[in-house]
Formats: C-alpha cells, sequence, structure tokens
C-alpha cells in the first residue's frame, strides 16, 4: 500500500521553529506525502516555502483553526480561517464546538461550520470530532451535521487529549459509514504511529492520515 499519499505530516507541539518547519515539509518532499499539517503562526512562511521548492513535487499545506479546545467563539474562529486562507493554507482543520454538542444545539453546530465553509470556499474544510469526549450516537450526529453544513471531512481527533485513544478503527468504521456514502472524508488523527495502525485505518475507512510518525511508516 502507498501509504505516503494519505499522509498529512504534522507538527503541531507549541515550540515548533521554522527549521523544524523546514524540515517537515523537506519530508514531506522527500517521502511524497500528501502534505503537511501545522499551527497557523507558520502558515505564511511555510507557504513561501513550499512554492519556493514546487519543482520538487506537490505539498499540500494544512492548518488549524479553534483549536485545540473548540472553545474560540465564532467571531474569533472566522478571523481564523480568514487568516489562514489569505496567507495560503490549501485546508482548514477546524475543531468542533463540543459544548455545543453536549447541549444538544446541533443547529449551532451546523451553523458554525456552514460559516467556515462558506470563508473556505472550495478549499477543503476538515471538523475535528474529538472523538474520545463523545458517545457513538453522538459522534454519528455530529458527522450528520458535518454533512448538512457542507464541511468535506469529518476528523477523528486533535491528538492533545493526554488520556484519549485517538483514531480507533471502530470509530474510523463509524464515521466512515455515516458520511462516506454522502461524498464526505474521513481524516484519522491521533495516536497514529505504526504502519500495522495506519494500514488498519485506511481499511476501515480513512482517506487521510494525520500523523508526525509519516517517515518511520514509509520507511518500514
Amino acid at each position: 500500500m502507498n501509504l505516503a499519499k494519505y499522509i498529512e505530516h504534522t507538527l503541531l507541539k507549541p515550540g515548533a521553529t521554522e527549521n523544524d518547519i523546514k524540515r517537515l515539509i523537506d519530508e514531506a518532499f522527500e517521502y511524497k506525502f500528501f502534505g503537511v499539517c501545522i499551527n497557523p503562526n507558520f502558515v505564511k512562511f511555510a507557504r513561501k516555502y513550499i512554492d519556493e521548492n514546487k519543482e520538487r513535487g506537490d505539498v499540500k499545506l494544512v492548518t488549524v483553526v479553534n483549536f485545540p479546545l473548540g472553545t474560540n467563539s465564532m467571531d474569533t474562529t472566522m478571523v481564523q480561517v480568514h487568516e489562514a486562507v489569505n496567507e495560503g493554507a490549501d485546508e482548514i482543520d477546524t475543531v468542533i464546538n463540543l459544548s455545543a454538542i453536549k447541549m444538544g444545539d446541533y443547529k449551532k453546530v451546523s451553523d458554525e461550520i456552514k460559516i467556515q465553509k462558506g470563508i473556505c470556499g472550495k478549499r477543503n474544510l476538515k471538523v475535528i470530532l474529538e472523538v474520545d469526549l463523545l458517545t457513538r450516537d453522538e459522534i454519528k450526529k455530529a458527522c450528520l451535521n458535518c454533512i448538512t453544513a457542507g464541511a468535506d471531512f469529518v476528523k477523528t481527533s486533535t491528538g492533545f487529549l493526554k488520556d484519549g485513544l485517538g483514531a480507533t478503527t471502530e470509530n474510523i468504521r463509524l464515521m466512515s459509514d455515516t458520511v462516506s456514502r454522502r461524498g464526505m472524508g474521513v481524516k484519522a488523527s491521533g495516536g497514529i504511529r505504526t504502519r500495522v495502525q495506519a494500514i488498519d485505518l485506511i481499511n476501515a475507512g480513512a482517506d487521510r492520515l494525520g500523523t508526525s510518525s509519516g517517515v518511520a511508516m514509509v520507511k518500514y
């Protein structure tokens, strides 16, 4: 299996430097990963570096908003999405409004995703569910709201929960069964460290893999 084409090579640690971002992008070019996923403070820098090296291949630039807690005001998230788009991000990963889900306010969930997708336009909007904090019923309802709102992907996790399991085949199957027939993708993220695990997640329905262990996986 060509794992590289599924991988968003990820670096979201708060202490990352410009040299770390360069190294991440260089590895993405070398191993032909789908793209890189980074924090928004490096989007402008990464866009310039990718464009300066475009002869080396096609690496998509992915960033995160309302991250990692999903607790921004909508106005703040809108500013973040606008900035990410204007600075050259190809795709946006946003954390869903977990409080609204827990309160059963799915209209608010859908409305907020719809606003963000409107700003993204043709760029993919991936919605992070943080599945370890949700029941199976909440995961399914959240997926259905993402479909209604026009999102392009649902994603399992931020990877920031200390005790979270992250991406599991069970949750990927549930998400994929809910959204795939409606043309939406599934991104597995959180705790993906081995090639065997990655293949199991793809076989369960994952269309993308967010991981910082991609190099080890493809060199296996």
